[in-house]
């Protein structure tokens, strides 16, 4: 009896190792290749633009946010700054995001809630949430790095008249699964401009899935530039929850300082 169960245990160590190693190697060369263009490309600096938040519930009822944004890179990393300006029980509430070129760094995130007249640092088990009750994640509101996925090609096809590559990523650790909240992703990239135009997330809790479409694409001072965005979460054929985001009065390359991007200046408002 003791010889078997030892044999039983060697043989799954030899399953686990193999499909440890299995994991860890299957990851497609030239899926990855596309992935670092993605994330190479321009997405420019210094930019400001407004932008609208509609949650839409499983009714069809809409709230409509309003959001000032504004971006600048400092060296690798990017800064980001978020002020809602109305309706009435958001005003004043802020969201910084550091997000940092460096993988081994986490991003740092902080909230400023006016009721409680304090900013409030996202941790790491918190970044799956919704950010501000909507179909976006905290952890959606950064970059992903690419060293903590493995990446599939799966297929090339056609969106709207434009050649896409289908491809899949898998996160590498269960770390990247709590943080973000997704066992995995597909995701739909142009071949012209290696644009993310639509993309799929499997979601960890709940058996459901958020269905991401870019509706709106423009060209911005030489910038392929995101206009409108929808985020749809899904539980079978069935949607629970729908977000759109909206981007107007886009601006590259303003005057902004380093000040603007502190938990002081998130406190402070605009």
């Amino acid at each position: 009896m003791i010889y078997i169960k030892h044999s039983a245990l060697k043989l799954f160590l030899s399953i686990l190792i193999f499909s440890f190693a299995f994991n860890v190697s299957a990851d497609d060369a030239k899926a990855r290749q596309i992935m670092e263009k993605v994330d190479a490309r321009d997405e420019g600096d210094n930019r400001l633009s407004d932008m609208e938040m509609i949650l839409i519930d499983r009714r069809g009822n809409e709230r409509i946010r309003k959001i000032h944004s504004m971006t600048k890179d400092k060296n690798e990393d990017t800064h980001r700054i978020m002020f809602f300006l109305e309706p009435a029980d958001v005003t004043n509430t802020g969201f910084l995001t550091y997000d940092y070129d460096d993988n081994s760094r986490d991003d740092d995130q902080w909230l400023y809630l006016p009721a409680l007249r304090k900013s409030k640092r996202i941790s790491s088990s918190d970044k799956s949430g919704s950010f501000m009750g909507s179909d976006f994640s905290y952890s959606d509101m950064t970059s992903r790095d690419l060293e903590d996925y493995n990446y599939e090609l799966k297929k090339e096809m056609v969106i709207n008249g434009q050649k896409v590559w289908v491809i899949q990523s898998t996160p590498r650790s269960d770390k990247t699964i709590d943080e973000t909240g997704y066992t995995k992703s597909i995701a739909f990239v142009r071949q012209d401009n290696y644009v993310v135009i639509r993309g799929i997330n499997w979601v960890k809790k709940g058996k459901k899935k958020k269905f991401m479409d870019m509706k709106g694409l423009e060209l911005i001072d030489g910038i392929w530039t995101p206009t409108e965005i929808h985020m749809t979460t899904k539980k079978g054929k069935s949607t629970q929850h729908k977000t759109i985001l909206k981007f107007h009065n886009i601006k590259y390359n303003q005057p902004l300082e380093e000040s603007l991007f502190t938990v002081r200046r998130l406190e402070k408002g605009l």
